[in-house]
């Protein structure tokens, strides 16, 4: 259901959701829940704008313009979550300087809630990634790297689960393979796992077993492909209990968040907000007091 239309029905009393009516006093007694999430992804550490010689993308992007847009949304919104889908790093002398030590710290100014890593993540080798990750004051999740033989074993976590009024949101990875993309010098004995397959699993779980209202999957498999590969359509397609898939890697710029059916027919919001820290991704959600998920929205701010 849009926006709009669950406005108009709200007004009349009555919700609608798949086959079935709902009805509720319109008046004060009845409390929706609304969560806002914002999502970045491969801002490549793009710590100052674009230079206004830059005939696209002049004077976009950078840490500070991005840092006001989340502080004034902040301020406007009482449920926010920031999220970031993965390649942090490489892409400014920032990164050369610094080895992600200041995007990890620059993330956690923000008030980052979790991100994940995507392949450029690891250009500084598992040893710059773990001294860069002493800046980061949030969790990274990597739902389907098997880190058990590397020095990054127990420095990120399968999943998390997030509360925001009442509401159990909860986050995973969907990681892509570093075999042919990240010399094997760098990314070591790190294990590759399904990303459908964990994504299926821990999903599940968090559904079932750990009963969260709403389940976000950070993708740095890429948006779409021709072929077989995995990306976050197919994701999309195959999955159960995925509601929102946050994506990286393609650099893909979207009008509106795209509306995917899953196995059971029901909907999948896709979405990936281009690259460089050009766009802050938003998408709004709704609610009702029951924590039965109504609608959503989704936009892309400069």
């Amino acid at each position: 259901m849009d926006r709009n239309s669950f406005l108009k029905i709200a007004g009349a009393g009555l919700i609608t959701i798949g086959s079935k009516a709902y009805g509720f006093d319109s008046g004060h007694k009845t409390k929706f829940k609304k969560l806002v999430i914002l999502h970045t992804n491969d801002w490549h550490s793009r710590i100052e704008p674009f230079p206004n010689d830059n005939s696209r993308n002049s004077n976009l992007g950078g840490a500070s313009r991005r840092a006001f847009l989340i502080d004034k949304i902040r301020k406007e919104e009482e449920n926010v979550l920031l999220l970031d889908a993965g390649d942090v790093f490489q892409g400014t002398p920032y990164f050369n300087y610094f080895g992600g030590g200041l995007e990890f710290k620059l993330m956690s100014e923000m008030g980052y809630d979790a991100a994940t890593m995507g392949n450029h993540d690891f250009d500084g080798g598992m040893d710059g990634f773990l001294k860069a990750l002493k800046n980061a004051e949030f969790d990274f999740i990597t739902t389907n790297y098997d880190f058990s033989n590397t020095i990054l074993d127990g420095k990120t976590k399968e999943y998390t689960i997030i509360e925001k009024d009442g509401l159990k949101i909860g986050i995973l990875s969907a990681n892509i393979e570093l075999n042919g993309l990240v010399p094997k010098k760098i990314f070591k004995e790190t294990g590759y796992l399904d990303p459908l397959e964990t994504s299926l699993r821990v999903s599940e779980k968090l559904k079932l077993e750990d009963k969260c209202d709403f389940i976000i999957c950070l993708s740095h498999l890429g948006y779409k492909y021709d072929g077989d590969k995995i990306s976050d359509i197919k994701l999309a397609q195959q999955s159960q209990y995925i509601d929102l898939i946050a994506g990286g890697h393609t650099h893909t710029f979207m009008n509106k968040a795209d509306i995917v059916k899953n196995k059971k027919d029901q909907d999948v919001i896709v979405t990936q907000a281009g690259w460089g820290g050009i766009l802050l991704g938003r998408v709004d959600l709704m609610f009702d007091r029951q924590k039965r998920f109504l609608w959503s929205d989704s936009e892309f701010i400069k």
